[in-house]
């Protein structure tokens, strides 16, 4: 039967492309008609990188911003290092869109405005009553939950949120070759250019710091704490947003015929990881094990997955809480400020690998 992938983000996409190439003929519904933005960061980590190469995809070609130092913005300082190798800003809006070409042209069938309502194993009902079936279903619907197989709702659960600041001059001088992370309590937000000019924005907060006021007022309470991150978001386009993100979360276990990729997988931290690499790591090897093993390779495969993402998750939600606590932020920043090589050994702590 043909391997069926709900969601045609970079997991289910690059699920599709790797089984397509394998010579199996992956059925992917997508929920949105055209290429759209995520509340996701447009950061590509060096092995997210590695990872779109193996599949052909140049990201330098496809107008993606160089990146090769992090400035930390925490506790009062300003700390600035080198990453341990070069990445990349490209948004959303043309990754998803380039791999899903790429889908479709290795003979993946690529079906869009398809909304899933709900699933049982391996079988997905559609909003029009329809059903589909595969013989293994590829879940990548990211930080969505799909019904009849939600993760766990988290204790402690945080908003998502994403913007685009306009080109400038003065905003491509401040962040050329840079991603920009900025602490503040009990939240985060990373900034970075991607190809169009633009800097994307994205921010983790918990819920309780969210009232009646959204986002704005968010930004006028801390502004005490983060003066940069405010002034730099002056300028926002329209917020996105998604609840209830699961930091942390990793798929230990599934159901026969299951592969969870992606946020479906392991849910990662982005002030210090890259979710986009976890999308396309879990991606490629889930289609290996299909290829090798069909559908009975999931339950294997998945516990795999799950230890070989416990130390980037473990690391990454370490820095996490570090940095969104006041106690913690500012000796944090000041052993930064002291032995700028922390944050390169903990970018590297928190790689999930090509």
């Amino acid at each position: 039967m043909t391997p069926l992938i709900a969601g045609g983000g970079p997991a289910g996409a690059t699920a599709a492309l790797w089984l397509a190439q394998g010579g199996a003929l992956p059925r992917l519904l997508e929920r949105s008609r055209d290429a759209h933005d995520v509340v996701c960061g447009a950061f590509l980590g060096w092995d997210a990188v590695a990872s779109l190469t193996a599949l052909g995809i140049d990201v330098a070609a496809l107008g993606a911003h160089p990146i090769g130092r992090v400035r930390i913005v925490a506790g009062g300082r300003r700390i600035e290092t080198a990453l341990p190798h070069a990445a990349a800003g490209l948004s959303r809006h043309r990754l998803d869109a380039v791999l899903l070409e790429r889908a479709a042209a290795a003979g993946a069938g690529i079906e869009r405005g398809v909304v899933i309502r709900e699933a049982t194993g391996t079988m997905l009902r559609l909003a029009d009553g329809g059903t589909a079936q595969g013989d293994a279903l590829f879940l990548a619907t990211g930080k969505h939950e799909l019904r009849g197989l939600a993760r766990p709702r988290p204790l402690a659960p945080s908003i998502g949120f994403r913007t685009a600041l306009p080109a400038s001059p003065a905003l491509t001088a401040a962040l050329s070759g840079m991603i920009e992370l900025h602490a503040f309590d009990g939240g985060y937000a990373g900034i970075l250019l991607q190809e169009d000019g633009r800097a994307n924005l994205c921010l983790s907060v918990a819920a309780d710091r969210i009232g009646s006021g959204g986002v704005a007022a968010l930004l006028r309470e801390i502004a005490g704490q983060a003066p940069l991150l405010v002034d730099r978001a002056a300028t926002a386009e329209q917020w996105i947003a998604i609840a209830g993100v699961p930091y942390g979360w990793r798929a230990a276990g599934t159901e026969d015929g299951l592969f969870r990729l992606g946020d479906q997988a392991a849910v990662i931290a982005s002030l210090a990881g890259d979710g986009v690499a976890i999308a396309l790591a879990s991606a490629r090897s889930a289609a290996a094990a299909y290829l090798r093993g069909g559908a009975g390779a999931a339950t294997g495969w998945q516990a795999g997955f799950a230890q070989r993402a416990r130390r980037p998750l473990a690391v990454a939600g370490a820095i996490r809480h570090l940095a969104e606590h006041p106690r913690a932020r500012g000796p944090m920043a000041g052993m930064l400020a002291a032995w700028p090589g922390m944050a390169r050994i903990a970018a590297r702590l928190t790689r999930i690998g090509a």
